[in-house]
């Protein structure tokens, strides 16, 4: 662990108004007494995909490696990198097991590379339970999914 790093916060949350359906994410980054927000929406997605993608633009967002804290409401997204889901299904071509396939391996792909720039601690915390920054998250990607100006989302099964 490099203590050298600078530390960052950041907390995410994806939303969806159907799944699939209109959606969108939501992000704040605490950096010191720095404080960006970040959001945007897709037309048709899914809100795994808004999950996901919520935590890559946090750390896409950083102009150099950093320590992370990364706080989520997914526990997939957390279970998927703590436990080693995301790489299991890279290392076995984007399957589940013999029969299924992983969903968004274009996103998991990304979030992986992530990873192994910045030392990532990924926290889960219980959505809706008024953590102030998870509820800021969730209004910006619901607020981006309402949007009228959307983006088209490729969704890869």
């Amino acid at each position: 662990m490099n203590d050298q790093l600078p530390q960052v916060e950041i907390y995410t949350d994806g939303s969806c108004l159907n799944n699939p359906g209109q959606g969108g994410y939501g992000v704040v980054l605490l950096a010191g007494d720095n404080r960006k927000e970040l959001s945007g929406g897709y037309k048709y997605t899914t809100n795994n995909r808004m999950e996901i993608l919520a935590v890559i633009k946090g750390l896409q967002a950083l102009k150099k490696p950093c320590r992370v804290n990364l706080y989520t409401d997914s526990q997939y997204v957390v279970n998927a990198i703590t436990k080693g889901w995301a790489k299991k299904w890279q290392k076995n071509n984007w399957q589940r097991n013999a029969k299924e396939k992983a969903k968004n391996p274009d996103l998991w792909e990304i979030l992986l590379e992530l990873c192994k720039q910045h030392q990532v601690n990924f926290i889960w915390v219980r959505g809706h339970s008024g953590n102030k920054e998870n509820e800021r998250c969730d209004r910006l990607a619901f607020q981006a999914a309402q949007s009228s100006d959307l983006q088209e989302d490729v969704i890869q099964s």
